[in-house]
C-alpha cells in the first residue's frame, strides 16, 4: 500500500516583525507533493525540525494544533483510499479542508473557480462587460440543470457529448434566446470544461466533437445614400443631435461604444504622415488602434473641441431609434451599426482592402473580418462585374 507522508516545516524566509515565522504542513503522496499553511506561527529557536515539535516549555499549544491537522489529513487520506479509484496528494488536502477532490468537482465549482480567476483580472486582462458574461453563462447553466436536469448541479465525470445540444434547446426555447446568442453562451461552457481539463478535474473534454449550429452573419449598415439623408438633418432638440452627431462620428471611425466614451484630447495625435490620428486600446481585445481622421470626423471633434458628450449606451441606442424614424432609415440602427458602416461603406465600397480594415477595426486577426465582411466584398464584386457587362454591352463587344 502506498505510504502518505506529512512533513511540518518552517518559511525561514518570511519572518514577521514579532521575529516568529510560519509552520507550513507538506503532504506527500505517489512522489508528488502539496503544501500549504497551518495558520501558525513560531520563533525559530523553538522548532525542532527533526522531531517535529515546538520546544516551547508550558506551552503545548502548537504541538498540540499539529497533531489535529495531522489526524485530520490522515483521515482524510483514509477516507480517499476507501472511496477513490485514484487520487493525488492535491486531492488529500481538499479532502481535508471538506472541499470536492478533483475527481468529484462539479461544473458549477470550475465556473465558481473560474469567474473568481477572472474577477481578479478585471482591468488587467479582462473587462467588467466580459466577467459578467461570464456570470451570467453560470447563471443560464445553474437554471438549465434545474429544469431539465432537475439536479442543482453535476458532476463533470457525467457531463456527457449531448449537453450542449440540451443546453441549446433549453436557452431556445424557454429563454428565446437568437441561435448567435447560443452559441456565445456555449463557447462560455466550452471555456470552463477546457480549464476542468488543465487542472486535472477532468480526464478528457467531453465536447471535443461538438460543433455549434451555423448562423447566417447579417450585417446591418447604412447605404451611402441613408448616411447622407442623416448627416444633412439638422435636430432642433439637443440630445438627438448631439447622438446624431457622435454616430456619424463612429461611422467615420469605426471606434466601438466603449473606445468613444473613453475618448480624450491625449488620443488625438499627429501621425508620421503629419496627419490627425486616434490611437488608443480596443477594451475588448487589448488590442492598439490607429485610425486616420477623416475630414468629416476631423470637422465633429473640432465642434466639440475634442471632447465628445457622455451618455449611456442604453439611452444612446434608444435616441438612435427615434433618430432612424425620423429621418426614415428602416432598419434596427444602433451604435454597433456605426461601427458595421465605417467597414462596409466608408471602406469596402471604397475599395480599401480587407487588411486594411481589419487593422483599422482592431480585430485580433483577419478571421473575424473576414467572417463578417466578406459577402460584402463578394456584393461589391458583383457591382463592379454588373457595370462592366453592361459598359460591354453599350460598347457592343462581345462577352468573353
Amino acid at each position: 500500500m502506498k505510504k502518505l507522508t506529512i512533513l511540518f516545516l518552517l518559511e525561514t524566509t518570511k519572518i514577521n516583525k514579532k521575529g516568529l515565522c510560519p509552520l507550513k504542513c507538506r503532504i506527500t503522496f505517489l512522489q508528488r507533493r502539496k503544501q500549504f499553511s497551518t495558520g501558525l506561527f513560531i520563533n525559530p529557536d523553538h522548532w525542532n525540525s527533526k522531531k517535529q515539535t515546538a520546544i516551547i516549555p508550558d506551552d503545548n499549544f502548537i504541538n498540540n494544533q499539529l497533531s489535529l491537522i495531522k489526524q485530520k489529513v490522515n483521515q482524510a487520506f483514509l477516507f480517499l483510499q476507501v472511496n477513490s479509484k485514484n487520487f493525488d496528494a492535491g486531492d488529500v488536502y481538499l479532502q481535508f479542508k471538506g472541499e470536492s477532490t478533483k475527481e468529484n468537482k462539479t461544473l458549477l465549482e470550475v465556473f465558481i473557480l473560474h469567474n473568481n480567476r477572472m474577477k481578479k483580472l478585471i482591468g488587467i486582462e479582462y473587462t467588467k462587460s466580459t466577467f459578467h458574461k461570464f456570470k451570467e453563462a453560470k447563471m443560464h447553466v445553474g437554471n438549465f440543470l434545474k429544469s431539465s436536469y432537475k439536479k442543482s448541479d453535476i458532476l463533470l465525470e457525467a457531463i456527457k457529448s449531448n449537453f450542449l445540444n440540451d443546453f441549446d434547446f433549453y436557452l431556445k426555447t424557454e429563454k428565446n434566446h437568437q441561435q448567435i446568442t447560443i452559441n456565445k453562451s456555449i463557447q462560455r461552457v466550452q471555456k470552463i470544461i477546457k480549464l476542468a481539463v488543465a487542472e486535472g478535474f477532468l480526464k478528457k473534454d467531453p465536447f471535443m466533437l461538438f460543433r455549434p449550429k451555423r448562423v447566417e452573419l447579417k450585417v446591418i449598415f447604412l447605404t451611402d445614400e441613408e448616411l447622407k439623408v442623416l448627416e444633412n438633418y439638422t435636430f432642433s432638440q439637443l440630445r438627438l443631435q448631439q447622438v446624431q452627431d457622435m454616430f456619424i462620428f463612429c461611422c467615420y471611425t469605426g471606434l466601438a461604444y466603449q473606445e468613444m466614451s473613453a475618448l480624450t484630447e491625449q488620443h488625438i495625435k499627429i501621425g508620421f504622415d503629419g496627419n490627425l490620428w486616434i490611437e488608443m486600446y480596443r477594451q475588448k481585445t487589448k488590442s492598439k488602434i490607429a485610425v486616420p481622421l477623416l475630414p468629416k470626423a476631423k470637422e465633429l471633434l473640432k465642434q466639440y473641441n475634442n471632447e465628445l458628450p457622455v451618455i449611456s449606451n442604453q439611452k444612446f441606442n434608444s435616441y438612435l431609434k427615434e433618430i432612424a424614424e425620423v429621418v426614415g432609415i428602416n432598419k434596427r440602427v444602433t451604435h454597433h451599426t456605426a461601427r458595421k458602416t465605417f467597414a462596409s461603406t466608408v471602406l469596402l465600397y471604397n475599395d480599401v482592402p480587407m487588411e486594411i480594415v481589419s487593422e483599422l477595426l482592431g480585430h485580433s486577426n483577419m478571421n473575424i473580418t473576414q467572417a463578417h465582411y466578406g459577402k460584402i466584398v463578394q456584393r461589391k464584386v458583383s457591382e463592379e462585374m454588373k457595370s462592366l457587362q453592361s459598359k460591354l454591352l453599350e460598347n457592343k463587344t462581345p462577352l468573353l
